[in-house]
């Protein structure tokens, strides 16, 4: 049996993420701005511009330590949500007889997007967008017109950019449960990760709109059989075990993404076709996210090592309730828009998603019942996005 991860090479330096589901941390000290170019300007043009700048924009997430997966999922969506309207726009646009080109809209979108969350990186950005316009392009796209394709790009990203400023992010959480752990609730003395928790939608009518039913009653058989599940794992813990937990700790939307933009490059899928799947996964990935986050903040149930003190945890505790869990919720999500755009390679990501889900379990994280949940609620949404997502040469909807 083929080993997936020798298939999608990892992203090296997003071992920064050490804590998994944790805030986002500062940057380091040192600019990506002095660093040379990463890419050459032939790789450009090797599998799209979409494919480009999602690797751009996986590279500055690294080198700005964004290891949140909340926050990583935030800039991909909108800026594959950018990239794909962009390159609609631009196939509609004609500047006298020749048509915008559609890689170079989605350059300008691709810049004005990631220098809204990079503002520091704003010159490296810029001079990759020349690197771009001046490589030389594939047979179709010689008979665009760069020119007009960046600017419909450049006013696609603004109004991108002007919706993500309006998107509730950081809104409040709700007050916590009373009771504290001995009633079974989750509690912290820091305040609580609320990653994207009351953040507007892409696709569903609200974040609950797929809230799982409660979970098993804190003292029930239902729970104490879970409970005792993570104990044993915990106390019989393998190796293998233990490397799937740290592995697995920081894979979330950007791995993903590099999953999805390797079986683009791999079933040489064309621009637009490749800004769609991006969107579409990324967008899903994000609306997950915050039902994920709605189920925490209604039930704040504890978490395993918090019922059982001699759980152990060999990676970081994330600093919000356990059901349900947010790795099952996004992986789930992304592999199922993944899997209807590359059904051959659906037996691959679904191992990502059973792999992703035993991972919490192996590091003590999670019960069973949050990551059976996790998964539930992530195929839920995509299903949903694959089911009202547009059709034809539709851009998507900023309203």
């Amino acid at each position: 049996m083929r080993n997936p991860m020798h298939r999608f090479g990892l992203i090296a330096g997003i071992a920064v993420w050490a804590a998994a589901c944790g805030e986002s941390t500062s940057g380091p000290a040192n600019s990506v701005n002095e660093n040379p170019l990463a890419s050459s300007a032939e790789k450009f043009w090797e599998a799209g511009a979409t494919v480009a700048w999602n690797r751009t924009a996986r590279e500055l997430l690294v080198t700005r330590a964004v290891g949140a997966p909340h926050l990583q999922v935030r800039i991909l969506a909108y800026l594959s949500l950018a990239q794909y309207n962009a390159a609609v726009t631009a196939e509609d646009t004609k500047s006298g007889s020749t048509n915008a080109s559609p890689a170079a809209a989605v350059g300008g979108a691709s810049v004005v997007v990631l220098r809204s969350f990079f503002p520091l990186d704003a010159a490296l950005l810029e001079a990759r967008l020349v690197q771009q316009l001046a490589a030389s392009p594939w047979s179709g796209e010689r008979s665009k017109d760069a020119a007009s394709g960046e600017a419909v790009g450049r006013a696609v990203g603004a109004d991108v950019v002007a919706y993500a400023g309006a998107d509730n992010f950081n809104v409040q959480i709700p007050a916590a449960a009373p009771g504290g752990l001995d009633a079974g609730y989750w509690v912290s003395a820091q305040p609580a990760v609320r990653s994207l928790y009351g953040t507007r939608t892409f696709l569903l009518s609200s974040g609950d709109q797929f809230r799982p039913a409660p979970p098993p009653a804190f003292g029930s058989s239902a729970f104490l059989s879970a409970l005792a599940e993570i104990r044993t794992l915990s106390d019989t813990r393998t190796q293998a075990q233990l490397k799937e937990a740290q592995d697995w700790a920081s894979r979330g939307p950007a791995f993903m993404n590099e999953v999805g933009v390797s079986l683009i490059v791999e079933h040489k899928r064309t621009e637009r076709e490749a800004a769609h799947v991006l969107a579409l996964a990324n967008m899903a990935g994000f609306d997950a996210t915050i039902g994920c986050f709605d189920a925490k903040f209604a039930y704040w149930f504890i978490r395993p090592s918090q019922a059982d003190a001699a759980i152990t945890l060999p990676i970081g505790l994330p600093n919000h309730p356990s059901y349900i869990s947010g790795h099952s919720c996004q992986t789930t999500s992304f592999a199922t828009v993944l899997a209807h755009a590359f059904p051959t390679d659906r037996a691959l990501l679904d191992d990502y998603v059973t792999r992703a889900g035993l991972s919490r379990m192996y590091a003590g994280l999670h019960y069973r019942f949050d990551i059976v949940a996790g998964q539930q609620l992530g195929r839920d949404v995509a299903e949903w996005a694959i089911a009202h997502d547009v059709v034809g040469h539709e851009p998507y909807s900023l309203h």
